[in-house]
């Protein structure tokens, strides 16, 4: 996997991955898990042999993610399958042993401790190996699970895409009910507020029913509501096809889109365009929800 690989594509940031990679005295095993933060926020946990490639690990890392928290695990194995760690210099151990039996031979002392032995400089160490060729190999590791862990971001990005796809079809379908139903909205409500001056015997003028006409038509008017909505609805289909890192531009549109849903329940005087408006914000929440879990 080269570095500074291309984003294309919509990235969860909800991912595993894991490799294996063998060097000449054993194995190295990589476990990368992430989930959705706002910043990226890795964890090495690696054992002392490996403690010098942090740095390189985690320049390998910035020029692939940018958003997540990542707990990366490295695991150095013996070919025996013991954790590579302590060795027991048992020579060293041997000669100690017997040299503090001579030492107690005759005397009243209590019994020598291991724990003792083990502190004895040179008791233990750590396995033999070539130190080049053994970061050689938990970097080839390391690239591998990272691999993995891109292609599972990309996979279940690619279905977060779609769910949000689908809401974006809800909202234009929810906008076009209204804008059809509009005409009829301002009609009706002409109507009503003419019976309800002729049931109170209102002698209005003609210019001033007009008046009371446009007032209650501008009310209503929610043209520009309806155009943000669907100009949101665009946008957000273009981020998505651009992929990259696009969860905060994501996350902007849908605070726009919770905007105008709550302006058009503002402005809303029929029982139509109420359940339009809450309809929006449900699937305006849904998408919310899923665009947390986008890099």
């Amino acid at each position: 996997m080269a570095d500074n690989r291309e984003q294309n594509s919509v990235r969860s940031m909800t991912a595993f991955g894991r490799a294996e990679a063998i060097f000449e005295s054993g194995i190295a095993i990589w476990e990368l898990r992430s989930v959705n933060h706002r910043y990226l926020e890795p964890n090495f946990r690696l054992p002392e042999a490996a403690r010098a490639l942090e740095a390189k690990l985690r320049d390998i890392l910035r020029k692939n993610l940018s958003r997540g928290k990542i707990e990366l695990t490295l695991t150095l194995k013996t070919n025996s399958g013991e954790t590579v760690g302590l060795e027991v210099n048992q020579a060293l151990a041997q000669a100690l042993l017997q040299a503090a039996k001579q030492v107690a031979a005759g005397e009243d002392t209590l019994p020598l401790n291991p724990l003792q032995i083990l502190q004895w400089p040179g008791v233990i160490g750590e396995p033999e190996t070539d130190p080049e060729r053994q970061s050689a190999t938990v970097l080839q590791a390391f690239r591998e699970a990272l691999q993995q862990l891109l292609a599972n971001r990309e996979r279940e990005g690619a279905e977060l895409a779609n769910f949000i796809e689908t809401r974006l079809v809800g909202i234009e379908e929810q906008i076009s009910q209204v804008r059809e139903l509009l005409p009829q909205i301002l009609e009706a409500q002409r109507e009503k507020l003419r019976s309800r001056l002729e049931e109170f015997s209102l002698d209005l003028d003609k210019e001033r029913l007009e008046q009371e006409i446009v007032l209650l038509a501008q009310k209503a008017d929610v043209d520009e509501e309806l155009d943000r909505l669907d100009a949101h609805t665009t946008e957000t289909r273009r981020v998505l096809s651009g992929g990259g890192a696009i969860g905060r531009r994501l996350d902007f549109l849908m605070q726009e889109f919770n905007r105008e849903a709550n302006t058009l329940s503002a402005k809303s005087i029929v029982t139509s365009t109420t359940q339009a408006a809450v309809e929006l914000k449900v699937l305006i929440e849904q998408m919310r929800e899923q665009v947390q879990n986008i890099e």
